[in-house]
């Protein structure tokens, strides 16, 4: 499983069997199921199928389903399917059976850090080099490797930078060193995206994760100081600062365009949306204008994603399956078991990067963030299911 985790960013890998597409992430996947079902075989049924986690999944895959039947192209949507709900949620049903001490997920959260550190890394590599070489600008879309675009590399890895400070604060004195190692590299791997979206949730993150501590206005002066540190890096600020003006690389006006072309698709399909990758096609009749057509897949917008891939009813089953995840942390922050709550924190500071960064980006329909969504969750959910509620002590801020 750890290594599965690892290979998240594979997905880029493809190729055909015959027919049939597939990744090296999805062949790590299917061979970690098997592997997970044939050790299982002798104790089948004591394994754990309830969780808080399974109305809504079971609702949010029937919504997949429906989505796949009307989706403009069947055989596309089916693949999304597979490859977005059905295998990330069934190695998170396997993840959470066998993760069943804090031990084992910090492994499988190391594998989650060792890809996105692999990825992340190759990532910046290339922008320093440009930007050393003045092969690049930053009213430009930043150069990639690996990922296809630089705000994949944000989506992917400030979760897990959320992840990684909860450890580095509250885990023992091993997951304190790994924590803050990621810390490090995350950082470094954020800022050298030029995310805009990365760096609002960064921040989000950073200010959570400081008020969750006992010494909150110490970490919030230190957070502030590295923040305008930060801002003060010329290529960063003028990142930044693009966003205020009307030239090429201010991407507000056209997130707006986007978004008021999706809310009439919406009006028209209120209740299927576009169906599995269905929007490109059935979204340009509402474009206004042609560069939004060219650039957008997706309507890059958390609730807009859910409502025009999934419809109304996935929409409404992802906001059970978070409120859920946040419910699940936060209780296990607060009286979970002493050994879970840095995952517990993490996790919960995690969603936050995700709804922050998906305000204005996609922050599930990929392979490795649907993996790495679910992995989060089942490792929220073992904690509560595995830790020892009985003994746990109340929490420690700071400790």
């Amino acid at each position: 499983m750890a290594l599965t985790c690892a290979l998240a960013p594979a997905y880029a890998i493809r190729w055909h069997i015959g027919f049939y597409p597939t990744t090296v992430l999805e062949n790590a996947i299917l061979i970690t199921l098997v592997v997970f079902a044939w050790e299982s075989r002798s104790v089948w049924r004591s394994l754990s199928w309830r969780s808080p986690f399974l109305l809504p999944a079971l609702l949010f895959l029937v919504a997949g389903a429906i989505a796949v039947v009307t989706a403009p192209g069947r055989l596309a949507g089916l693949g999304l399917y597979r490859a977005y709900l059905i295998e990330p949620m069934a190695f998170a049903f396997a993840l959470a059976n066998v993760v069943r001490t804090p031990g084992r997920a910090l492994f499988v959260v190391s594998g989650l850090f060792a890809g996105a550190g692999v990825a992340g890394l190759a990532n910046s590599i290339v922008v320093t080099n440009a930007l050393l070489h003045h092969t690049y600008q930053v009213t430009q879309s930043p150069p990639v490797v690996i990922y296809l675009t630089a705000n994949a590399v944000a989506l992917y890895v400030v979760p897990l930078v959320a992840v990684a400070g909860s450890l580095a604060l509250y885990g023992r004195r091993l997951e304190r060193q790994i924590g803050i190692a990621f810390l490090a590299i995350g950082l470094v791997i954020t800022v050298m995206s030029f995310s805009r979206g990365g760096y609002l949730a960064l921040a989000a993150v950073v200010f959570a994760l400081a008020m969750s501590h006992r010494r909150r206005l110490p970490l919030l002066g230190l957070a502030f100081v590295v923040l305008l540190a930060l801002a003060l890096v010329p290529p960063v600020r003028q990142r930044v600062l693009i966003e205020t003006q009307n030239v090429y690389g201010n991407t507000i006006q056209s997130r707006l365009d986007l978004w008021s072309a999706t809310i009439n698709l919406l009006r028209a399909r209120p209740i299927l949306g576009a169906g599995l990758a269905g929007f490109p096609q059935r979204i340009v009749p509402y474009f206004s204008h042609l560069h939004t057509q060219a650039n957008f897949i997706d309507p890059h917008n958390i609730v807009f994603n859910f409502w025009v891939e999934t419809g109304l009813l996935g929409l409404l089953a992802m906001a059970w399956i978070i409120s859920v995840g946040f419910a699940a942390s936060w209780a296990g922050w607060r009286r979970g078991a002493v050994g879970w709550r840095p995952y517990h924190l993490g996790v919960m500071l995690a969603l936050v990067a995700v709804i922050v960064h998906g305000m204005v980006d996609v922050p599930y329909f990929k392979n490795d963030l649907s993996l790495e969504f679910w992995v989060l969750l089942s490792v929220t959910w073992a904690g509560r299911l595995w830790g020892d509620q009985d003994s746990a002590a109340p929490v420690a801020r700071g400790s």
